[in-house]
């Protein structure tokens, strides 16, 4: 194993090095291979960190500009870890009114973090969106694909026990 591969074995186990390894291998020689190469570490590794894009930077031999650049444009890509459940709160203008702020704070004192952060249990990632398209129920929490309309902050802790 690289000296490349010992560092990320610091933050990852030796199968999703492996399996890294394997993703960029398979698109090497494709031209556009790096979305592709991306989108399936992520998947196998749940981020992106700086050390992992340096390595696709190097192994497609593609400046890492090109490869940090990707990943800080699209969405979809992340750099920090995920939690297992995502948890949006609807700060659209039909929740916020009807107590959408007061959700948002009590959330994120009930996880511990901020909006965008996850907890270092890796159990929830806390979101706020603009618009959940349920304004007839708002204010609106959201657990994965679980909406949980009508939220008031006593029943933050309840919404969240239901998810391990």
């Amino acid at each position: 194993m690289n000296a490349e591969n010992s560092e990320l074995l610091n933050e990852f186990t030796a199968e999703q090095v492996v399996k890294l390894d394997a993703i960029i291998a398979k698109h090497r020689e494709k031209p556009g291979g790096l979305i592709p190469v991306l989108e399936e570490a992520q998947v196998a590794l749940e981020y992106l960190p700086i050390s992992v894009q340096k390595k696709i930077a190097k192994d497609l031999k593609l400046p890492f500009s090109r490869v940090y650049g990707v990943v800080t444009f699209y969405s979809f890509f992340t750099m920090t870890p995920r939690g297992r459940h995502t948890v949006r709160v609807c700060l659209g203008t039909a929740c916020y009114v009807r107590g959408g702020k007061a959700i948002a704070e009590a959330l994120s004192k009930e996880v511990g973090v901020e909006e965008g952060e996850t907890t270092p249990d890796r159990k929830f990632t806390y979101e706020t969106v603009r618009c959940l398209g349920a304004c007839g129920l708002g204010p609106v929490l959201i657990v994965d694909e679980d909406v949980h309309g009508r939220m008031k902050p006593s029943k933050i802790k309840g919404v969240l026990s239901q998810y391990n």
